[in-house]
């Protein structure tokens, strides 16, 4: 049976199990879980829903959507569920709409984030599945709109029209690409499948909720021996649970270490690489932003964490002082993942120190990475010791570490990238963040060579002018191309030549035929 919930709202729930899931006013109390299977009907309908009466679910992993208002047959406000134990985090969603007519169409507005600066003013849009098209696209920027409401709060609302085409279909909408702790977990099964001799896979700790905190070490087996002076790079990710790019980035890293590539058999045999791909596995899983189970953000508690509250960066820490401390050990990398709401491309943030030899010194890595990736940029790259910054993993073991070590935050942006060929904006694709992971850590090659710990072979360096010259064309052609198809559809066509994309207009309707208006609202400083 389907119980009545609130106004316009039901559940198919049996009724000994129903559960008030809120208030009706348009504030967040109330918003403390995840909508699960939940029928949003008219006012005082009664019965079954019917087709086109959505059915909205966040009850699985990465989830998130706290709350569904019904406003009209065409328009329902979604409330972001905050983070577990801290209401001051409402960015990420991540749910499916299911029971839906074809060319149903409808306006989605999300009500309750929690910052105002972001992408979508830029032209990023929420991204978009289903069930039997299970590749990600974004939803056309055309049918986007991100502006100040004045009835909610004044808060910003991110607003987009979208058409149901195929009514059997369950449809996925999401804030980024999502990255869960599952597929984390299947993907790092896959590589210790391969029994690989340079590839080991620890259990560091378990989190609150006795998930894994993976340790990976891929190095040549002699770089093992505990009487071999070592060099370390230590690279974490994913202590922001919402900032899935650096998962992406992450498993760019990995896939490129464990591969044949040449560059990546020199790196293995002169350097040890200690990679933590996720930091806060019960803040993924739970489908937080930022925070963690208990509603700490993790990268705030790096000079004193833990061992009860933050097991995960405790154990962390101590691991990177007892890497510092050991005197055949060099920990000359330090670098912390991340993904950017307001920024585009790729950047980093270093610090600021007194030493100008050291401070120079620092600037020399993110110039090469920007040598190697074009949607690096060294314009959005800053060294910086803000306060509010303290206890972050950069400041505070960029104070602590030896002064021959490089801290710094990867940042990569949520949305797109401009490259130096072309000033079209390119937005990121999985493989895209992926491809920023690979030339990452190929620029540590870069590095050991100008350091002379690694030597480049004669051989290797006579048509050194002529591959760079390969590569700028290369990557001009590529600017060129990728520019064209930015400028296309992103959506397929079907076997009739018809479009099967997720659109708000259908082919053969003028935009004059289809004209919904938001009901009860002012819009006011429209922007993509």
């Amino acid at each position: 049976m389907y119980v009545r919930k609130r106004k316009g709202r039901w559940d198919s729930k049996m009724a000994d199990k129903k559960l008030d899931s809120g208030s009706d006013d348009g504030s967040d109390e109330g918003v403390v879980g995840n909508v699960n299977k939940f029928a949003v009907v008219p006012p005082g309908y009664t019965g079954r829903p019917k087709k086109g009466h959505l059915i909205f679910d966040a009850c699985f992993e990465c989830g998130n959507l706290g709350r569904v208002d019904y406003i009209t047959e065409y328009e329902y406000d979604l409330f972001i569920r905050p983070d577990t134990c801290n209401p001051r985090f409402r960015v990420w969603f991540n749910f499916t709409v299911e029971n839906v007519k074809a060319d149903q169409r409808i306006i989605f507005n999300i009500v309750n984030f929690s910052k105002t600066k972001s992408l979508y003013r830029e032209g990023m849009s929420p991204l978009v599945k289903s069930s039997t098209r299970p590749r990600w696209q974004r939803i056309p920027a055309k049918n986007v709109y991100y502006y100040r409401c004045p009835d909610h709060r004044k808060n910003y609302v991110l607003s987009f029209a979208f058409a149901f085409d195929r009514e059997d279909d369950v449809y996925q909408f999401s804030y980024c690409y999502p990255y869960s702790y599952t597929k984390l977990q299947t993907y790092l099964d896959t590589i210790e499948k391969r029994d690989l001799d340079y590839y080991t896979r620890e259990l560091l700790c378990l989190s609150v909720q006795q998930r894994r905190l993976d340790l990976l070490t891929i190095t040549s087996p002699e770089n093992l021996d505990p009487d071999t002076a070592k060099k370390v790079i230590f690279v974490t990710a994913r202590v922001h649970p919402g900032e899935t790019p650096a998962s992406f980035v992450c498993q760019g890293v990995i896939d490129f270490l464990v591969s044949n590539h040449p560059i990546a058999k020199v790196l293995r045999e002169h350097i040890v690489f200690k990679i933590i791909p996720m930091l806060n596995p019960d803040g993924v899983y739970l489908g937080n932003y930022r925070c963690s189970l208990m509603g700490f953000d993790l990268n705030r508690h790096w000079q004193e964490p833990s061992p009860w509250a933050h097991p995960t960066l405790h154990a962390t820490k101590q691991l990177l002082m007892e890497l510092d401390s050991d005197p055949k050990i060099d920990l000359d990398f330090y670098i912390d993942l991340h993904a950017h709401s307001t920024l585009m491309n790729g950047f980093m943030y270093g610090n600021v120190y007194d030493d100008m030899d050291r401070y120079e010194r620092q600037a020399i890595f993110p110039k090469l990475l920007c040598a190697n990736a074009d949607d690096f940029s060294m314009g959005n790259t800053s060294f910086n010791r803000d306060a509010v910054k303290a206890g972050t993993a950069r400041r505070f073991l960029g104070g602590i570490l030896d002064e021959s070590s490089h801290c710094y935050t990867l940042e990569v942006s949520f949305f797109c990238y401009t490259t130096t060929t072309t000033s079209a904006i390119l937005p990121y694709t999985e493989e895209s963040y992926m491809k920023l992971g690979r030339n990452l850590a190929k620029t540590f090659l870069d590095y050991y060579k100008l350091t002379s710990l690694i030597t480049p072979k004669p051989a290797a360096s006579i048509n050194m002018q002529q591959a760079q010259e390969k590569t700028l064309r290369s990557r001009r052609e590529r600017g060129q191309e990728n520019a064209r198809q930015s400028q296309r559809s992103n959506f397929s066509m079907d076997g009739n030549g018809r479009s099967s994309c997720y659109s708000w207009q259908r082919s053969g309707d003028s935009d004059s035929s289809i004209h919904f208006r938001m009901q009860h609202r002012e819009v006011r400083d429209r922007r993509y």
